[in-house]
This record gives C-alpha cells, structure tokens and sequence, in this order.
C-alpha cells in the first residue's frame, strides 16, 4: 500500500511535509509518561517520526524504550535529538513485522498514518506486542478530514467500536490538554491488554 512504503514517508521527511511533527513531545503524552513511578517498564513508540516522547521519557529515566519507524529519515533525526539512544532499541522496521512484548505501547499520529483498512489489523499487532495487562495510551484524531489522507480522521465511537473487540477500553474521552491547533479534536484513550482473546 502507498501509504506504507518507505520512500513515500523519506519524501515527505525529505521535501519537508511534515505536519505530524510538533517539535516536541505530545502534552498528553507528556502528562501521562510524568504520572508513571516504574521506569523499568518495557515501552514501544511505533511510527515514533523524530521521537520526541522516547527522548522525553528517557530524561524522565526510562530504561526500556524501543522507537519503531518505516523511514529511516526519521530515525536520523531522533538519533540527532538523543544520539546516546541504544542501538540495539532502535527498530527501523514495518509495525507489522516487528516482534517484542511490551508493558506500554504509545500512540501518536500513527494510526492515524495508516489506511483505515489496516484499522483491525493495528488491533491485532497492539494485542500481540502486549504483554498481559499492558496498555496501550495515546491520542487519536476525533475528526474527519475533508481531504485524502493521510492523516486519515475518525471518531471515538468508531475507535470504541473497534478496541472494544481486543482490549478493555478504560479511558476514551476527548483530549483537554491537545496543542492549540488540535484543539477539540483528539480524543485520549487508555487501553488494557486483559481480555482473554482466542485469536486463532
């Protein structure tokens, strides 16, 4: 799929169209990763662009951070943000390949980035990377686009919808704390990996 390949996503790093990319770490994310008191908990950030929130949790003094991305451009210029990052948790990798356990998965505009055909499938790997009893936290878009995408928009009652089939939905309300330009339109979910969930 177009939207996957690499070199679609090098382009846009490349030519500057960038617009996911804030400059620095989510502000939910933020709030939430300063709320954590375990550090040695297992994290992955998948579609992580620039990686602003592994950077930001590494200073909070996580160990166990793993940043995921398709481009390796991207990659590039979180290793310029954080250059002592370890080699070996830096994933330049498709998601869907990727294979780990993890205690927390962040979210943020990945989904987003990915044709809403793949919404199940992104499910279903969330299920798989988590460990039991892991969360998957971030933010989604809780709007509709009136162009192509990506980003691809959507609504919570869809994103509940969805979730609901894999994970206990344990926060899902609109996002207050987003950054001005994405005011009233993001929602923050919690997700808990503990249904018992016969995929096979």
């Amino acid at each position: 799929m177009a939207f996957l390949d690499k070199d679609y996503w090098t382009e846009r790093y490349t030519t500057g169209k960038t617009g996911w990319d804030i400059g620095f770490a989510s502000p939910p994310l933020i709030q939430y990763l300063d709320q954590i008191e375990n550090k040695t908990l297992q994290v992955l950030v998948p579609g992580a662009g620039s990686g602003y929130e592994v950077a930001y949790a590494r200073k909070l003094g996580f160990k166990n951070l793993h940043i995921l991305d398709f481009s390796e451009e991207a990659l590039v210029r979180f290793n310029a943000i954080d250059p002592g990052f370890p080699a070996t948790q830096i994933h330049h990798q498709d998601f869907f390949e990727h294979q780990g356990s993890y205690d927390l998965i962040l979210e943020q505009t990945f989904f987003c980035a990915l044709d809403p055909s793949l919404r199940n499938n992104y499910a279903l790997k969330m299920k798989e990377l988590l460990k039991p009893n892991g969360k998957l936290v971030g933010v989604w878009f809780n709007r509709e686009f009136d162009f192509d995408g990506p980003p691809f928009g959507g609504k919570s009652s869809e994103y509940r919808s969805l979730f609901e089939q894999y994970f206990d939905v344990i926060i899902c309300s609109p996002c207050y704390n987003s950054i001005p330009e994405r005011a009233s339109s993001e929602v923050f979910m919690i997700l808990g990996n503990s249904k018992i969930q016969d995929v096979f």
